[in-house]
């Protein structure tokens, strides 16, 4: 058995291990080098009430991987002399307003997500009305000068795609990157002749709170879809062709797709990005250099789906992975990693490494940093550091805390499940304590006990729900006089005041998301619009 065969095995023990430990219901791996597809690996259920298996035809939508087929298109009417990038992005469609008191927003700024727009919230799938009404938001910062992430730039992109080339989108994709690469079990827009072929997305049972293993799996919201920023739904076989088009600087096996200065500005260092520890994107790519090696990629997500393509361009390797059940992206992007990592050392005929070991959240390194006691007002909150873990000390027995990032834990109790277990620093000293709304401290706290806010912020606090598939729920809470939104992930961002009701969302004064709070009925704000797209307070804590 050669290097590379043994490297596509443990390729496959660990994507398969990787599977069990995070409870995906199934995925597809397809690994490539420049001339041809060197492996496809299915592992699980496209369907877990059937147990029908993940085939390699099977349809896997592929979220935000489809901005670069967008891109794509745009990049070759720019070619065709149909479009300028740099001229704003009102030049083509005169009704596109945005609030700024900036320059104008280019095409260029839209395809590099440095227009300074909003992400957008899917309040109308489509796109088309969630374009239109740009107009009622406010860009915050000026265009090109940083990097924040805006889905409704790219569906806005759709339509102008469609408006230069006379074409509806689906017919763009289908006829100038589909067909010609040859990808037929591709659908260049998301339908019921799609939902027919494809694997059922999945979800976590609850929406409402930081998922976990544990936690059943449910068939997550489908719809149609077909909007510039990730509506296309393809097979693991068909995305290693089109990562080959990638790794071959724009050319297919029988035509060029992207003209060499196209391919050229679709992987210029655009604006930096926190991706992989310091990357750069361009037009709907994330480019990289990792241990030395050329990394060029993108993720995706929709609801019960997540997925990744990843490029090594200094060997010539590519990776896929599609998954049909909601982890977050940067776990897609970690096997398609891992995999590259093991087949370089194939391709060299260097040793394989060993197995990774099976990841235990509950193992820490600095367990002692958190042991101790924090006290709220009625509360308290012991824990303590055991063989590598951190247990919380309650009636029902002890519990281990999970990692969830730097300071932050998952609390497998249900009382304790809606909000990640947050702490805080003194000097390096973690001297205070956070879940939800209840702030504890310890020992070693110095400062205020009490904090003053404007009376009205009470009203304001509570539990919001909308049918955004998106974002289905978020929670507003105060801790320590601060006004905070809390996402189901566990995620939070300050509220800042602008004037009455209105908050930026996040401390960044660059930041273009908006938090209103309306519809004032006696002591409690019954309504919340975030960033145009309407929540509406539940009972439910």
């Amino acid at each position: 058995m050669t290097t590379l065969e043994k490297a596509l095995e443990q390729i496959d023990r660990f994507a398969e291990t990787r599977r069990r430990e995070t409870n995906m219901p199934g995925m597809a791996i397809a690994v490539t080098d420049r001339d041809k597809v060197l492996r496809v690996a299915t592992f699980g259920y496209a369907d877990v009430v059937s147990r029908a298996p993940i085939k390699g035809n099977t349809l896997f939508e592929i979220g935000s991987i489809g901005k670069s087929f967008t891109n794509i298109a745009l990049v070759q009417l720019r070619d065709e002399g149909r479009l300028d990038l740099h001229s704003p992005v009102s030049r083509y469609l005169p009704w596109f307003e945005v609030q700024s008191d900036y320059g104008p927003i280019t095409t260029h700024h839209l395809m590099s997500h440095t227009s300074g727009l909003v992400t957008g919230t899917d309040v109308a799938p489509p796109g088309y009305y969630e374009a239109w009404a740009l107009r009622e938001s406010k860009t915050g910062a000026p265009p090109g000068e940083s990097f924040r992430y805006s889905n409704i730039g790219y569906k806005t992109l759709g339509l102008l795609l469609e408006t230069i080339a006379g074409q509806p989108y689906q017919d763009v994709i289908r006829t100038r990157i589909l067909d010609p690469l040859g990808m037929e079990d591709s659908h260049a827009v998301i339908g019921f002749d799609t939902r027919k072929l494809a694997a059922v997305g999945y979800r976590s049972f609850y929406d409402d709170r930081p998922e976990h293993r544990d936690h059943a799996i449910v068939p997550a919201m489908w719809s149609e879809y077909g909007a510039g920023d990730g509506c296309q739904a393809s097979t693991a076989r068909d995305m290693a062709t089109y990562l080959r088009m990638l790794m071959n600087c724009g050319s297919g096996s029988t035509s060029r797709v992207i003209s060499e200065e196209g391919f050229a500005l679709m992987t210029q260092h655009v604006i930096q990005t926190p991706q992989w520890g310091g990357s750069f994107y361009g037009y709907g790519l994330t480019m990289a250099e990792v241990d030395g090696h050329d990394y060029l990629g993108h993720g995706g997500g929709t609801p019960g789906f997540v997925s990744a393509i990843i490029a090594d361009m200094t060997d010539g390797l590519g990776v896929v992975v599609l998954v049909n059940g909601y982890v977050e992206s940067y776990g897609a992007i970690g096997i398609a990693t891992h995999a590259l990592e093991l087949l370089r050392a194939g391709l060299h005929g260097k040793e394989i490494p060993p197995p990774l070991p099976a990841t235990d959240p509950t193992q820490l390194n600095n367990a002692a940093d958190y042991a101790g006691r924090y006290n709220t007002g009625n509360d308290t909150l012991v824990l303590e550091a055991q063989a590598g873990r951190l247990l919380l000390k309650c009636g029902s027995g002890d519990i281990a805390l999970e990692s969830r990032g730097y300071d932050s834990f998952y609390v497998g109790h249900p009382d304790l499940e809606h909000f990640l277990l947050e702490f805080g620093r003194d000097k390096g000293k973690v001297v205070e304590a956070f879940h939800g709304a209840a702030w504890y401290t310890g020992d070693g706290y110095v400062g205020p006990k009490g904090f003053d806010y404007p009376e009205e912020w009470d009203r304001y606090t509570g539990h919001y729900r909308t049918q955004n598939p998106g974002l289905t729920n978020f929670r507003i809470v105060l801790s320590k006089g601060a006004l905070l939104l809390v996402f189901p992930t566990g995620g939070k961002e300050s509220l800042v005041p602008l004037d009455d009701g209105l908050f930026r969302i996040s401390e960044d004064p660059r930041s273009p998301e908006t938090l209103r709070f309306d519809a004032i009925a006696g002591s409690r704000a019954l309504r919340a619009v975030y960033s145009g797209c309407p929540y509406y307070r539940i009972a439910a804590p």
